[in-house]
């Protein structure tokens, strides 16, 4: 008998503290986040209610076990950008290339369509080819790179930004909810 296939669903502020531990290798290890301290459960638990207020927090469950998360958030905080979302994925060490990431955006997308959103963009630090292809395989075209924007670990970091639409509609759009 196979195990059950993993799940995504919504988060809830009970999830805080696996996708903090989910999230510190990449502050920690890599050049992935320009965060440079983990957050707390208490600052994660405080992301994913921000999220889910105004936009979406999900969680891929795994045997029982949350095992990455994905989750939209403004762009930027001028009011004709409020249609578009800034959006983000991450998995445990050694889940990726499993479809997970798929999973998680596919239903992101659909969440972040249905509040009223069009756009989504995503900014990945250079080199990241996992993050690269994901994007690229899920329809994100790229709009420009940021040189030298970052420093972590020792040296300057490109950030390459994509988008993708995730809905089209009659204009003017409703107001996202």
């Amino acid at each position: 008998m196979s195990a059950p296939a993993p799940v995504v669903r919504d988060a809830t502020v009970d999830d805080a503290a696996a996708c903090a531990a989910i999230y510190a290798p990449y502050v920690t290890d890599t050049a992935i986040t320009f965060e440079t301290e983990p957050p707390t459960v208490e600052q994660m638990a405080g992301r994913i209610t921000a999220a889910l207020r105004a936009h979406a927090w999900l969680v891929l469950e795994d045997d029982g076990r949350v095992v990455g998360y994905a989750y939209g958030g403004p762009y930027k905080e001028r009011a004709a950008y409020r249609w578009s979302c800034e959006v983000s994925v991450y998995l445990e060490a050694g889940r990726r290339r499993g479809g997970g990431g798929r999973a998680l955006y596919g239903a992101l997308f659909e969440r972040l369509a249905a509040r009223g959103y069009r756009t989504v963009v995503t900014g990945m630090t250079l080199p990241n080819e996992p993050s690269e292809g994901l994007h690229r395989a899920l329809g994100f075209e790229p709009i420009g790179t940021y040189r030298r924007i970052g420093w972590k670990h020792g040296q300057w970091r490109d950030v390459a930004w994509a988008q993708r639409t995730i809905s089209t509609g009659d204009d003017p759009p409703t107001e996202p909810s």
